[in-house]
């Protein structure tokens, strides 16, 4: 299933930095091409972006730049992106967009997680699925990192300036291993840092009542997901006691998920972290987040 944006304004390019980082090789081509001129006794070039990996001429070098930037696609429209060789949707402001990645706790609209970030001054494009984590399926879409693998949910095109993983509820309610979940967990911050280098990441616990409150494995892996983020230097929010610290055991719906009154609780308290963390959108017009 295709992740879910939100919301949408105005058309826009993407950002220079991610034009200019996939451009350059056919700048280069076409320079060469210009100088040199055709000759039988030449060989043909090749440009690496060219998704048919064709000679390139004079000609051809315009199309393979209409082809890298996605000029014509639609907001919300899938464009492939031969860098990452993955299919990424088109955002309007992508440079002012956080991305969320997440599980069942992330997904309705104003969830916790949605009301946090987008309180510190992003807009959102929300991915993942219920009921999957850094181990756990749901039947039908794959765990975080193969469903990103495999296209059950995409990414932005462009460059966001923050990127938040949440989860791991499912991964303890199906007995995933710590050994799995770090193995993949680092799988997927591996794959984020690679596509967008320039961006902040941020990780958020699972919900849970804490160790003292009969919080069990899920505060288990919540603390897990803390030693992981602290590994690779990201700011961390640890959610395992957040039922009883925020009184929230009693907007509970079925032990795990809150209903709205629940949602804003818990929403508050995760903009002020991650407000401390120095995590909220800039002011500047750029958009992008000091790591």
């Amino acid at each position: 299933m295709a992740a879910v944006p939100v919301p949408h304004g105005d058309p826009s390019m993407p950002p220079a930095s991610a034009r200019l980082r996939m451009l350059a090789p056919l700048i280069a081509v076409g320079v060469l091409l210009a100088s040199c001129g055709p000759s039988p006794q030449s060989q043909p070039h090749s440009s690496p972006a060219s998704p048919s990996g064709q000679a390139a001429s004079a000609g051809s070098a315009q199309r393979v730049v209409s082809e890298l930037v996605p000029l014509n696609v639609p907001v919300g429209g899938l464009f492939k992106n031969h860098v990452s060789k993955r299919s990424e949707v088109v955002l309007a402001d992508v440079d002012h967009t956080a991305v969320l990645i997440g599980d069942s706790q992330a997904m309705p609209k104003d969830s916790w997680p949605q009301r946090g970030i987008a309180a510190l001054g992003y807009k959102l494009y929300v991915a993942g699925m219920g009921g999957t984590g850094y181990v756990a399926g749901n039947g039908k879409t794959a765990n975080y990192i193969d469903a990103l693998q495999h296209g059950d949910w995409v990414l932005p095109y462009g460059e966001p300036p923050l990127i938040v993983v949440e989860g791991g509820g499912n991964d303890a309610t199906q007995h995933a291993t710590d050994g799995q979940i770090t193995a993949n967990a680092e799988r997927l911050l591996t794959a984020l840092k690679q596509r967008y280098p320039d961006a902040a990441v941020a990780m958020i616990g699972t919900l849970a009542r804490g160790a003292g409150n009969g919080g069990g494995r899920r505060t288990e892996v919540d603390a897990l997901m803390g030693r992981i983020a602290a590994k690779h230097g990201i700011p961390f929010v640890s959610t395992g006691d957040w039922l009883t610290r925020y009184n929230a055991v009693g907007d509970l719906i079925d032990g795990v998920h809150v209903k709205p009154s629940g949602h804003a609780k818990l929403g508050s308290a995760l903009a002020k972290q991650l407000l401390a963390l120095g995590l909220a959108a800039r002011q500047d017009g750029t958009g992008k987040t000091p790591k």
